[in-house]
């Protein structure tokens, strides 16, 4: 078996994901690693390299399984996603929403398929998919959709480095109203979230995962001062999981929990409760890694920065932190 085969979408073309996916598979720490696939379009990717000054050897084919690696060329799974003149670089537009989904689409196509080991997503730009009229609400259910998966049963974790420690910090919920995120915490679904947690630990090679689970309520709670929810939901999911063999504990508050010690993962309920973290300590280095589907999928955590598309300004250290963790967790398989 060689290094695994890591197909990198280019997300939006008029954002900075086709300059910083060009980077990441051109840096020699990726190639130690991995085998990088590009997959999108290739006048755009190539107008981003006449930008940024870069001169990338590209073999174009048709699928990944087509791919080679041996003569050190830069292989792209082609996907004709423009006419000439319709890619405006720093633009919000239709064609660059679908372009990004069309190129995320195929690699996870490809990984499904067993072409590939793994899949990760430059950024995207929710604007531009919103023009084109496709619902999307994040890159966790968009992949269960792909891959035949309930997306109920699909979450992120965000992973990053502070303070020379790994974090990472599963969600119950993610893109939904604060309103529509309490109605959608279950039990079954903090349990889901909880589980998909344990398993994704266990596939990047911890052999005995710890997890601190959050509660919804200030101080959790507060033994029922603040709400019931910790009471009702989420201690007795915590319970469930421990009878299935995951060491969960909690329900802590969320404002003190990430100070806890000896945790492979945390558990949040609403997206802030982990984001807030992941951005003040890491804003442009977590990666978001998708959880409970058969696909190997990261994003990373920053947007397309249409400001500074196209200016050589782009840093892929987040797309090459994903890679580095999907070619740790693919090793492992």
């Amino acid at each position: 078996m060689g290094l695994p085969r890591i197909a990198i979408a280019t997300g939006d073309p008029a954002g900075i994901g086709p300059e910083i996916a060009l980077k990441a598979a051109l840096a020699p720490q990726v190639k130690k690693i991995c085998r990088p696939l590009l997959i999108g379009d290739r006048g755009a990717l190539e107008a981003h390299a006449n930008a940024c000054g870069l001169e990338p050897d590209l073999r174009c084919v048709t699928r990944a399984a087509d791919a080679n690696w041996g003569d050190g060329a830069l292989t792209l799974v082609e996907r004709k996603q423009f006419k000439p003149g319709e890619l405006h670089i720093g633009a919000i537009a239709a064609p660059h929403g679908e372009a990004a989904l069309d190129s995320a689409k195929t690699a996870i196509d490809a990984a499904l398929a067993g072409e590939v080991d793994a899949v990760v997503a430059a950024p995207h730009t929710e604007s531009s998919i919103k023009l084109a009229g496709i619902e999307f609400d994040g890159y966790p259910t968009f992949v269960a959709r792909c891959a035949g998966v309930s997306p109920e049963d699909a979450f992120l974790m965000l992973c990053f480095d502070s303070g020379g420690t790994e974090m990472r910090i599963a969600h119950a919920t993610l893109h939904a109203s604060l309103r529509r995120a309490i109605k959608l915490l279950t039990r079954d679904r903090v349990l889901n979230a909880i589980r998909s947690a344990d398993s994704a630990l266990r596939r990047m090679g911890i052999a005995h995962p710890r997890i601190a689970v959050s509660g919804l309520n200030p101080h959790a709670g507060e033994g029922g001062l603040f709400g019931d929810e910790e009471q009702a939901i989420i201690g007795p999911a915590i319970a469930d999981a421990k009878k299935n063999d995951v060491d969960a504990e909690g329900p802590f508050g969320a404002d003190t929990m990430f100070l806890k010690k000896g945790y492979d993962a945390f558990v949040v309920m609403i997206h802030d409760q982990g984001h807030i973290m992941a951005k003040t300590h890491a804003f442009s280095g977590a990666a978001a890694l998708t959880l409970g589907t058969p696909v190997l999928f990261s994003s990373v955590a920053h947007g397309s920065a249409l400001d500074i598309a196209g200016k050589n300004r782009a840093d892929p250290g987040a797309i090459i932190s994903a890679i580095e963790r999907l070619a740790g967790a693919s090793s492992t398989r």
